[in-house]
């Protein structure tokens, strides 16, 4: 790995590590009910939103009902989101006169949207109105994202109260996280981007000359549409010579930054961040990357302020920092030795025997290999997916490491919010087994974790594991599903099981090279999707109640200390193993096995 790799690498940890603490502080003051900073110019807002919606800000909710709410509130936003779509034709703020998204595609964009996954089977520039993407993406970027930082904070609370039946008011959690929090960020972002040149306009898209035209052979059509052949059966093609080029436009800044910050990662365009009216410069690329993990970070320290021992949210940030950077390390590793099947394209075999200057396949120019592996990690990291380079272009192993990330539980920082209540699930099942080891009932952050609790966590994990290889084993196995892979082999297998845990995690890049708009990957990601995010949701929030009853357990002489380096390391050895004996079989049969076939 070369020295400027090893110095973006630690700039953007090192930058990601200084903003965590006063965010998560501030956040802790939020979710609190101290005083921010803002509550003069906010707390008016806030409280008139109450009002609105008849919302009594004092009133507690229980497990069930808490539950209920974010069940009603997101089925309320994949209806709205999906009849939007549907009537998108008749609708204003709409220059290129786009007709209704097809039926399966607009259930699974608004399934994909509602559940914080953003996964996208179309190009945002081609499909989607300007009022589609504002109205609808947008604003399901925030309310998507807040939902998650809600169920955390419930979560938090079931281990900071004490016998009681409630762990708060999801309508209050939600607000404040969207008028707090994202709101304030996403102003802040969305102006520093622009500054970058990213688009933010209601124009329509806008025809410019070329200054040098292309011309290219392109088949010949009939009238009906239908390729012209010669008498031997050959497509007949004629000269195309393109003068001009259709620059697509809209609000993009805005929706770029709250899908940064909310780990949403659903592109204004159809080619992501890797698009330069997205991601413009250095700096816009910086800014975006660090606004993937900024929160899941920041939320570290709130945690640990929350439940009254700062140390218990360091010990988890340093186990996800730990795990990131190591992967983070070997995927720009991979990318700069480059592919060994190119060594005899090599001018100059005698002085290398890699690919020369790395693998660059799919890579934007501007940010080379080291910026695009630590956005490839960054994004399966954090439940984020966007991308600035095409994952299905990098090396057998380089591509495997940002897939290893999503497998782990999207628990190493993870979504707003779902990634440390992931984590601490994970926390859990290692106080359970650390438990088991020295025989005494597990202690959490002064809870005492018995059966109820330890059976909700293993459904958390259990379940989503079960999505990722069901719908592998459906999409291989089947004529629909096999159709989509465009790739022989390995790597075709790699496709359709990135595809699937992405879905089921929740995390929205796709690993490209897969026909996924189709009526079956359409349907089959969007019911992943939607059981990943909420069966999920429901253990966690079950865990919140049932912990919120229990007295504190005063630490005693056999109490397994939960922030010290002991207990992160049990903790990365418990996530490595759940990941690895869930799905090492899959990823000997695919990125391995396609590592081996090229030779190295």
């Amino acid at each position: 790995m070369t020295g400027n790799a090893i110095m973006q690498i630690a700039l953007y940890v090192g930058v990601l590590l200084l903003l965590a603490k006063p965010l998560g502080v501030y956040m802790a003051r939020v979710y609190g009910g101290q005083s921010s900073g803002l509550d003069r110019l906010l707390r008016p807002v806030e409280s008139l939103l109450y009002r609105i919606c008849r919302i009594e800000p004092d009133e507690e909710m229980g497990w069930k009902k808490y539950a209920g709410a974010v069940l009603i509130f997101s089925v309320a936003g994949l209806l709205f989101l999906y009849l939007l779509q549907r009537l998108q034709g008749l609708l204003p703020l709409n220059p290129q006169k786009f007709s209704a998204v097809p039926i399966d595609l607009a259930f699974n964009t608004a399934v994909s949207f509602i559940t914080n996954t953003n996964w996208q089977s179309y190009g945002g520039e081609t499909t989607m109105s300007y009022l589609t993407q504002m109205i609808g993406l947008g604003v399901q970027n925030f309310v998507s994202a807040a939902t998650g930082m809600a169920v955390l904070v419930a979560l938090i609370r079931g281990f900071k109260r004490h016998s009681t039946e409630t762990i708060g008011n999801f309508w209050v959690d939600l607000t404040r996280s969207m008028l707090y929090i994202l709101l304030p960020l996403s102003f802040v972002l969305s102006l520093l981007l622009v500054s970058q040149g990213v688009v933010q306009t209601f124009s329509e898209d806008k025809t410019v000359s070329l200054s040098q035209s292309i011309t290219y052979d392109a088949p010949k059509l009939d009238g009906e549409g239908n390729t012209v052949r010669s008498a031997s059966g050959n497509a007949v093609t004629e000269k195309v010579q393109v003068k001009e080029q259709t620059i697509p436009l809209g609000p993009a800044a805005s929706q770029i930054a709250i899908k940064q910050l909310g780990t949403n990662g659903g592109g204004f365009f159809n080619v992501n961040s890797a698009h330069p009216f997205e991601n413009p410069s250095a700096l816009s690329n910086f800014l975006e990357m660090l606004a993937i993990l900024l929160i899941p970070a920041a939320l570290c320290i709130t945690f640990g302020r929350m439940v009254g021992d700062i140390r218990q949210g360091w010990a988890l940030l340093s186990a996800m920092t730990i795990v990131l950077i190591t992967l983070m390390a070997l995927s720009t590793w991979s990318e700069q030795g480059g592919n060994r099947r190119f060594t005899s394209l090599a001018i100059d075999q005698q002085t290398s025997d890699l690919q020369p200057g790395g693998n660059m396949e799919g890579k934007e120019t501007r940010f080379g290999i080291a910026n695009s592996a630590i956005w490839a990690t960054a994004t399966t990291a954090a439940s984020n997916g966007s991308v600035n380079s095409m994952h299905d272009s990098y090396t057998p192993m380089g591509g495997l490491y940002p897939l290893v990330l999503i497998q782990l539980g999207e628990v190493i920082f993870g979504g707003v919010g779902s990634g440390l209540y992931g984590m601490v699930i994970m926390a859990i099942i290692t106080v359970f087994i650390a438990g088991l080891m020295v025989g005494r009932t597990p202690e959490y952050l002064g809870k005492k974790i018995e059966m109820f609790e330890v059976k909700m966590a293993a459904l958390a994990v259990l379940v989503v594991n079960a999505l990722v290889k069901i719908g592998m084993a459906v999409g291989v196995a089947t004529t629909a599903g096999a159709a989509g892979i465009l790739n022989p082999g390995p790597h075709g297998f790699t496709e359709v099981l990135y595809a699937f845990s992405s879905a089921a995690n929740n995390n929205g890049s796709a690993f490209a090279g897969l026909s996924a708009n189709t009526f079956f990957y359409n349907t089959a990601i969007g019911i992943a999707m939607f059981l990943g995010r909420f069966w999920v949701i429901i253990p966690v929030l079950a865990i919140a109640g049932s912990l919120a009853k229990k007295k504190k357990v005063p630490p005693s002489l056999g109490t397994l200390p939960t922030h010290t380096p002991l207990f992160v390391v049990l903790l990365i050895g418990v996530i490595v193993i759940v990941g690895a004996l869930s799905f090492m079989p899959a990823w000997a049969l695919k990125p391995i096995a396609e590592q081996m076939m090229a030779g190295r």
